[in-house]
């Protein structure tokens, strides 16, 4: 008779320490993992357990989810072409949306060749493994993405991770290879966890002194930075020297899905050669729509980018007035460290309490282990939201 119990164990077992953890976790409160939110009642505020709290861990970077503009864009697609595509780019899968939005981000970057991408992650993911294979090397910033980490794996290159944000590392591990195979640098503009800049114009120098080309994951930093939001490239005066530039919908661009750029017409023949973007279903027409309008937005609404910058260096200024220690200047994404993970759960749970929700981020999700409340900033917060912020921040310290 076949031993359920006995296979469960076999497979589960290994979870055993997560779980514990968890249990650890959850046992200081609330649920940080997974935050249930009943409504969404703006992009600042939500309820949560009957009661109205102010978001502060959403990238919601531009506020732009609750646009007129972007809401309206998506009923309209979903009024004209249904709800979901029910098949892959190269099936049936490919919308007017999905052409339109490509040839608005050629467009935007001033690149040859544009992919929209179902998610975010499949972005980094389907275009780091079909760029390089067998035979070719990989440089990766240590700090980078999971899923960056996760495209490296099944491309079959070598990967060599280089210090984090570190040029010099970075030119001598690339003086070290042979000269077969392709190089292919990739970073980051602005780190998700820690909120730190790459220095993109050094690396743009590295690359191009070693023949490598270089791939910049721009997911959290287009829109907050450079002119029309076009990100820390772009800011650093480097954009038109990117080889490859990814993105994503889900933070700036208020819907979900993802993208990558090239200088180089010919990236768009890794069509046929990604399997992450061959064999999955494409976006929605909604979600293609929304972002589309909210690229429109992005490229006009300059006091969005001002309003942003105005209330991070209010966040900013305020924690270090409050006594904290932020882990990098001020920007979209500031993360305080705490002395270790429980501590940094039982202050998450206090300020839950006060009704602030931050993010809670531990290891092994962190660099160098370390334990945060991370917050990001949103050009729709307002003055006084961040002044609440502050002060529930202060409290931890009362």
């Amino acid at each position: 008779m076949f031993d359920s119990d006995v296979k469960k164990k076999d497979i589960f077992s290994k979870f055993d320490k997560l779980v514990e953890r968890f249990q650890a976790v959850t046992a200081l409160g609330k649920t940080p993992f997974g935050m249930v939110f009943e409504d969404i009642l703006s992009p600042t505020r939500a309820l949560v357990g009957g009661r109205e709290i102010i978001l502060a861990g959403t990238n919601n970077y531009l506020g732009l989810t609750y646009s007129d503009e972007v809401k309206a864009a998506a009923r309209n697609a979903i009024d004209e072409h249904g709800t979901a595509t029910t098949g892959s780019r190269l099936a049936n899968g490919t919308f007017s949306e999905h052409v339109l939005l490509e040839e608005d981000l050629k467009a935007y970057f001033g690149a040859r060749s544009a992919i929209v991408y179902t998610t975010g992650y499949q972005a980094n993911l389907a275009a780091i493994s079909a760029l390089v294979g067998r035979g070719d090397h990989l440089l990766i910033d240590a700090d980078s993405h999971a899923c960056i980490y996760d495209g490296c794996r099944l491309s079959d290159a070598e990967t060599i991770r280089f210090r984090h944000n570190s040029p010099d590392d970075l030119a001598r591990r690339l003086a070290r290879l042979p000269e077969e195979g392709s190089r292919l640098v990739v970073v980051e503009g602005l780190y998700s966890m820690l909120g730190d800049v790459a220095p993109l114009d050094e690396f743009v120098a590295v690359a191009r002194e070693h023949g490598a080309l270089l791939y910049v994951d721009e997911a959290h930093s287009v829109g907050c930075y450079g002119e029309r939001g076009r990100g820390i490239a772009q800011a650093q005066g480097v954009l038109d020297q990117i080889d490859f530039l990814s993105g994503t919908f889900s933070k700036s661009f208020a819907s979900i899905g993802g993208f990558c750029v090239s200088r180089h017409p010919e990236f768009d023949y890794t069509r046929f050669a990604s399997r992450a973007y061959l064999f999955t279903a494409s976006g929605s027409p909604s979600n293609m729509a929304a972002a589309r309008a909210a690229l429109r937005q992005i490229e006009t609404g300059v006091d969005l980018g001002k309003i942003l910058w105005e209330r991070a260096h209010q966040l900013h200024s305020g924690l270090i007035a409050g006594g904290f220690t932020p882990a990098s200047g001020p920007g979209p994404i500031i993360a305080v460290p705490r002395s270790d993970e429980m501590t940094a759960v039982r202050e998450w749970n206090q300020l839950m309490d006060a009704g602030i929700y931050v993010n809670l981020a531990v290891p092994p999700a962190t660099p160098h282990a370390k334990s945060l409340l991370r917050l990001s900033v949103s050009a729709a917060h307002s003055e006084e939201e961040i002044n609440q912020i502050l002060a529930a921040f202060c409290s931890l310290n009362g």
